[in-house]
Formats: structure tokens, sequence, C-alpha cells
């Protein structure tokens, strides 16, 4: 005969079943909290060590603003020498044109012309003078324009002194050829050739 259980085993079965829920869904809300907790913390070593690697490298760009600062002022004084230098160089190269200069008046001063006065401002040359006619002051512009020294002469005012007819005073302009001019070649060529 079969035998019939008449306990309210429904009832415990579903308290049974309302329990382990209970404990499944407290443990579920263990492991969201655990695991919320330590992508948190992940997430903040990760901000952390992302933060202490910025530092870093804020410092190393600092230091590296400071490198750059230093070289552009290097480079800065190292523009300065070379203009220097150049300037030495150009004045070295032209120590002794004033003297060719000089010795090329001497040289180029047709017999009945003397000089009176000779000014220089920068390459250009202003000279005075007094000569018997004026075919020796174009025999002088003639000897300065074929001269390696003197170029490019110019003929000023020429007028006749009261006491003596015979002697015309004038002014020519005359520019020097250097080392320092933007075309110092053909002044070198002429040298050049005329040491051979």
């Amino acid at each position: 005969m079969p035998r019939i259980n008449l306990l309210p085993w429904r009832e415990q079965q579903r308290t049974e079943r309302k329990k382990s829920f209970l404990v499944g869904m407290f443990i579920a809300l263990i492991g969201a909290a655990l695991v919320t907790i330590a992508g948190y913390l992940f997430m903040g070593g990760l901000i952390d060590a992302q933060a202490s690697r910025n530092q870093r490298l804020s410092a190393e760009i600092k230091v590296l603003d400071k490198k750059i600062e230093e070289i552009n002022g290097l480079d800065q004084q190292k523009q300065q020498n070379i203009a220097r230098m150049q300037i030495i160089e150009k004045l070295e190269r032209s120590r002794s044109e004033i003297v060719h200069v000089f010795d090329t008046f001497v040289k180029t001063i047709p017999d009945g012309t003397y000089l009176t006065s000779i000014v220089q401002n920068g390459e250009k040359f202003k000279i005075q003078g007094v000569a018997q006619s004026a075919g020796r002051v174009s025999s002088f512009m003639r000897a300065i324009e074929s001269s390696e020294w003197l170029k490019q002469p110019e003929l000023g005012p020429v007028v006749g002194q009261v006491n003596n007819p015979l002697n015309m005073s004038f002014t020519l302009d005359a520019v020097q050829v250097t080392a320092l001019s933007n075309d110092p070649a053909p002044a070198a060529a002429k040298r050049t050739g005329a040491k051979k």
C-alpha cells in the first residue's frame, strides 16, 4: 500500500528555495561589490601611475627646455662670433689697401697738377687740387679709371684762379676698390695679374 506524506513538504521546499535564492543574491552582491572595489582600485592605480609618469615627463620637459635655451644661447653666441670673425677677416684683408690707394694717388697725378685736399668718407674720396690745364685734369681722371685701387672718377666744378689764370682749381670724386666691397674679384684679379 502506497504511503502518503501529509507533511507540508511544498512549504518546506519553497522556504529552502527562498533561502538559497537569498544566499545566492547575497553572494552575488558581495561578488559585485568585490569586483567594483577591485576595478576601482585597479583604475586608481592606473591613474596614479599615469599621473606619476606625467609628472616625470613634465620634469624632463623642463630640463630639456632649459637645455634648448642654453643651446639657443650658444647658437646666438656662435653667430655673433662668426660675424666678428668675418669682420676681422675683412679688416685684415683691407688693412694694406689705404697704402695702395695713396700710392695710386702718387702714381696717377700728372705733371703740372697737385692736390690740396683728400677727404675719405667710407669708400668714397673727395679730391681737390690745382692743375695747369683741363687736359691735365682729364689725364688724371683717365689714370684713376685705369688704376686697380680707384674707380668711377666724377669731375666736379673746375674754376680758374683769379690771381693765376694758368692754374685751375678742380674737385674730383672717386670710389675705392676694396676687399669689403661687394665685388672684390676684379681688383684681386688685377692684383694677381700685376704680381705676375
